[in-house]
């Protein structure tokens, strides 16, 4: 379970999270909201990248007060809405690298075992310049899933995909928490994508929570619907 509470982060006199809390306790959960709603910026709070007031906590282990680089080391992964991977290294390489820089000790057989879940294994020897887009973000999922992962953020995934590539990527992340044991965060503008892979969903806008539960009872909330999709709010 990953526990947020009253978790508010001020950019000088801009509040970009405001007292958000949460319990995320499903394998797959997601985080919506319109741009600027602070999704990000809670994202990089989890990371350790943004400072915050308020509690973070994964299964009892306190992470607030851990320099990113320990939370790498404790288990977190993230991906970025551009890929980070290495144009002079290859596939096996870049994953690799992962590995190593989580503490881990270099585990080949591990990487071979992640590179073939995600559909790249055939491709282990290809150079990343070489790489397409979708090749990319493919890579990019294996470097989460090696070194015993225990929370895994995705910022935007699907950016770009086309249909068919979004399928794969859903079907990708659904089976993550089984094949590595971690729980994972993501967010995308992609509501189907979210609707498909997320069992429960927090929404933002301005910066407060405005909704978290099941993810097909929030998609339905109209609150949800007049700040995310862009629909009048019926009044009750």
């Amino acid at each position: 379970m990953i526990r947020l509470t009253d978790v508010t982060v001020r950019f000088g006199g801009v509040v970009a999270l405001n007292a958000v809390s949460a319990e995320f306790t499903k394998p797959v959960s997601g985080i919506i909201g319109p741009n600027g709603a602070g999704k990000t910026t809670l994202m990089n709070v989890l990371s350790g990248f943004v400072s915050a007031t308020g509690t973070l906590d994964k299964d009892g282990d306190s992470l607030m007060a851990l320099a990113p680089h320990r939370r790498a080391r404790w288990g977190l992964r993230r991906s970025f809405q551009r890929e980070e991977i290495a144009n002079d290294l290859t596939v096996f390489d870049n994953v690799l690298v992962q590995v190593d820089s989580a503490g881990k000790g270099g585990r080949r057989d591990e990487v071979a075992r992640m590179l073939d879940l995600v559909g790249m294994g055939d491709k282990a020897g290809k150079m990343g310049a070489e790489l397409s887009g979708f090749e990319r973000r493919l890579t990019d999922v294996a470097k989460c899933m090696v070194g015993a992962p225990k929370l895994i953020m995705f910022d935007e995934p699907a950016g770009g995909m086309s249909i068919e590539e979004t399928q794969r990527l859903g079907d990708l992340i659904l089976s993550i928490p089984k094949a590595t044991g971690a729980q994972v965060l993501v967010i995308d503008h992609d509501v189907e994508l979210i609707a498909r892979v997320c069992a429960e969903t927090l929404v933002l806008d301005f910066g407060r929570r405005i909704a978290f539960g099941p993810t097909s009872d929030v998609l339905a909330d109209p609150k949800v619907k007049a700040a995310y999709l862009g629909t009048e709010e019926i009044a009750t």
